[in-house]
């Protein structure tokens, strides 16, 4: 369910949409506010890359 208030940013479209737009699996978020929904594929990036190298530290043991 979509909150009409809360930002995404549409993977269809490319861009940050407020409230009820494309469907579930075409949008990420919510996010509080329409500049961090537009930066959601970066912080999506950082987010993976930070758990990537989680996970290759606890593969070492480390």
């Amino acid at each position: 369910m979509s909150d009409e208030n809360a930002w995404y940013y549409c993977l269809t479209h490319g861009k940050a949409e407020r409230g009820v737009g494309c469907r579930g699996g075409d949008r990420m978020g919510p996010y509080p506010d329409e500049a961090t929904a537009r930066d959601a594929l970066e912080l999506a990036r950082r987010r993976t890359e930070s758990e990537d190298k989680r996970d290759k530290e606890w593969n070492r043991g480390t």
